[in-house]
């Protein structure tokens, strides 16, 4: 049995940052049911370009593998009507929407304890329910500049720079995925459920981490660093070999004197304005170029078969490629394959997250509105009573069954 298979959760998810939260604990086995809007023609991430057709897109399959996919108009009393049925059977409501519409259509803890006491309620949002921001949509680029990351990212002489990936979406999956989990536990220990009120701009702003607690209690201003150096231990950043970049980190004294040895510059070791971590930061602009002239006289393969050896934290610069080739990503079992009526076979990163030695399974994006048949037949609908609800908007036109 897998770890999350007695879980059900109704999700109200849409695009990137929910979506990759519950794609978590689909993996894990929960049975994750979209709800779709059929009037918007479902969640907006089945045509997000540039590998789309029709209302299937790649960037799609990303965050919606091992789930089901019903249509439902919430904003009908029909519709309403399935929605709650679904809750009174389910573990959890999860959505990702502005932080005022949780409360607008009616998805809070408040709303739905009389349906269901131990249902648990999370609530992603882009600024959380409460706050002068709370009206807000909240979008990764702007919530990554608002929590100040693209201070300190990018080069010194450059324009403050985004993180490549949507790191505050997909931290922001993360911590909801946590909240539920943790909600849940405690549902069923109690008996009671509740909300989870996360938000993109709290996960950012947490992750801020030290550097957040230096400026709070010392004083510290953080910069942006030449080649994504620490901004406290030297040297630990990327240097350009003469045919790529490499990353080397002396995070403790002795991969230091480690590093000096492997290089070939051990006299680097006992000069004494860089026997500490303290005296290097101070010097760090006469020890650095030293370093630099020493890494480009060299190729990447050259300095990383000597400083893995020697037992100094270092590795390749690589691009998307060959990250994915690298053997360890396979021997991990990192990428994955799901068979689609579309793209024949899709592959994709796995889920870091597990438990057991039970490998997952995976199953393919659902089509929209593709599970119907099923939930409705779990709700215990007969045919008679599904006409009513079509005739009254739940599931939207009747045309749109699958």
């Amino acid at each position: 049995m897998k770890p999350l298979e007695d879980v059900r959760i109704i999700s109200l998810e849409q695009y990137g940052a929910g979506p990759f939260g519950s794609l978590h604990l689909a993996d894990l086995g929960a049975d994750v049911i979209k709800i779709e809007d059929p009037n918007a023609g479902g969640d907006v991430g089945r045509y997000v370009p540039p590998f789309n057709q029709g209302e299937d897109s790649l960037f799609f399959e990303s965050f919606n593998r091992n789930k089901r996919s019903l249509s439902l108009d919430l904003s009908t009393p029909a519709g309403r009507s399935v929605f709650e049925d679904l809750v009174r059977g389910a573990d959890a409501v999860y959505s990702n929407l502005r932080g005022d519409v949780p409360a607008k259509i009616g998805i809070t803890y408040d709303d739905l304890k009389h349906l269901n006491p131990a249902i648990v309620c999370c609530s992603l949002t882009g600024f959380g329910m409460t706050g002068p921001r709370a009206k807000e949509p909240g979008y990764d680029y702007i919530l990554q500049g608002l929590a100040g990351w693209m201070s300190v990212t990018g080069d010194p002489d450059g324009p403050p720079t985004k993180s490549g990936l949507s790191l505050v979406d997909y931290s922001g999956g993360f911590v909801a995925a946590i909240s539920l989990l943790s909600g849940l536990h405690a549902a069923r220990r109690d008996g009671i459920g509740g909300d989870c009120d996360v938000s993109l701009y709290d996960t950012a702003m947490s992750l801020l981490t030290y550097p957040a607690t230096w400026h709070l209690n010392a004083g510290f201003e953080p910069v942006r660093t030449k080649n994504s150096a620490h901004p406290s231990l030297v040297p630990f950043q990327a240097f350009e070999a003469s045919n790529g970049w490499l990353i080397v980190g002396c995070a403790k004294e002795k991969f230091w004197e480690r590093l000096v040895v492997a290089i070939g510059r051990p006299e680097l070791g006992q000069d004494p304005r860089f026997t500490s971590f303290a005296l290097r930061g101070q010097n760090k602009d006469v020890l650095l170029p030293m370093l630099e002239d020493t890494f480009a006289t060299n190729t990447v393969a050259h300095w990383l078969s000597l400083l893995g050896p020697a037992g100094v934290p270092s590795g390749p610069i690589n691009d998307v490629a060959h990250a994915l080739t690298e053997p360890h990503t396979l021997a991990r079992n990192l990428v994955v394959e799901t068979e689609h009526p579309v793209y024949d076979t899709v592959k994709q990163v796995a889920s870091p997250v597990n438990f057991g030695p039970e490998r997952p399974t995976y199953r393919r994006a659902p089509r929209r509105n593709e599970d119907f048949a099923d939930v409705v037949k779990e709700l215990g609908y007969d045919a008679d009573r599904v006409a009513d609800l079509w005739s009254g908007g739940a599931f939207g036109p009747v045309e749109a069954t699958v």
